[in-house]
């Protein structure tokens, strides 16, 4: 019989500092579980001797990043719950080349991705270990429209600056724009190297022919950003790898539509059908689809409502359940001998 107020361990190689999609699941995972659990959070799992009492079960995110703490978390504890969470460059890269990767997955009792493309990825083995379950976000009323009522069109990127994010794609697709073209980007997020930093200083100090074409925040607090999304006409979503965005159902679940670079993982958030995907990579089909969604009134108003058909997906209430469902699932499974 498994304890009543088990002791639940999530380990999460992004912490509050990072302020990423990682950390964002992780700490929401924490706050579900905390009524039913004595719930801790932290970079990597502690050996035995530093805890007071062992963990019941390990909520790992990352297959790869988390394969110290999984595999000590098995030699431990192999009776106990290993549950792993994977990203999208687990997914999407370390399962096909790193074997510390591969071995998580087979140490794993259970997996979790996070959008339903994600499981063509794995082996059959592992998929019959593999629940999916999508993130969520609460719903926010859209901006009243007084305030839209701008002479930009304002567009929003979202992410720290890396090659898997692939902002330039976003960058050249402006300097694609007409000269009267009314698209603003936001773009919030730190530059992790050098060459985006410079591109991001070089576009933002541009004398542009009408409208400031580029607005760079380098970090916003979580709550400024959800707003940002919020008041913005459209979000950019330009990565080459995603387990599934927190950025997406953000913007979903504010009622802003999505221009998508086309992988797998977006795919599994916004649906097969979806109409505001971009071949990866390409700045002047996404420079087509901007201008087009910031002219075309009918255009931008059908991607809504292909984003508004998602948003149960992604609604907190749903993700809670499924969150504690698993867990639950999972203890008494494993305890179900005892």
């Amino acid at each position: 019989m498994r304890p009543p107020m088990a002791r639940i361990f999530i380990a999460s190689p992004a912490l509050r500092s990072a302020n990423n999609g990682n950390w964002q699941t992780a700490n929401r995972w924490f706050r579900f579980l905390h009524a039913g659990y004595q719930v801790s959070l932290g970079a990597e799992w502690p050996a035995p001797g530093q805890l007071q009492k062992p963990s019941d079960c390990l909520i790992a995110l990352h297959a790869r990043r988390s394969a110290p703490t999984i595999a000590r978390f098995a030699d431990a504890c192999p009776d106990r719950p290993l549950l792993v969470v994977l990203t999208g460059t687990d997914l999407y890269r370390d399962i096909r080349v790193d074997d510390s990767a591969r071995r998580s997955l087979d140490l794993a009792t259970h997996l979790v991705v996070l959008q339903e493309e994600g499981l063509a990825e794995l082996l059959a083995a592992h998929r019959a270990k593999c629940r999916v379950i999508h993130q969520s976000a609460p719903a926010r009323k859209l901006a009243v429209p007084a305030t839209r009522r701008r002479r930009t069109f304002d567009v929003v990127l979202v992410g720290h600056m890396r090659a898997e994010k692939d902002p330039r794609t976003p960058m050249r697709a402006l300097e694609r724009l007409p000269d009267n073209s009314r698209v603003r980007l936001i773009h919030i997020g730190r530059a992790l190297e050098d060459e985006y930093r410079l591109a991001a200083q070089a576009l933002q100090a541009r004398a542009w022919p009408t409208v400031q074409r580029y607005v760079w925040h380098a970090g916003l607090p979580h709550g400024a950003t959800l707003r940002r999304i919020a008041n913005a006409d459209a979000m950019i979503i330009s990565s080459v790898i995603e387990g599934g965005a927190n950025v997406i159902i953000e913007a979903v679940n504010a009622g802003v539509p999505v221009l998508a670079s086309y992988i797998p993982g977006n795919v599994g958030m916004l649906g097969r059908d979806y109409d505001g995907y971009f071949p990866l990579g390409d700045d002047r089909a996404l420079a087509c689809l901007l201008e087009r969604a910031s002219q075309n009134r009918s255009f931008l108003t059908a991607l809504q409502t292909q984003c508004i058909r998602r948003a149960p997906l992604f609604a907190p209430t749903r993700e809670e359940a499924e969150v504690i469902g698993l867990v639950r699932d999972a203890l008494d499974e494993r305890f179900a001998v005892s």
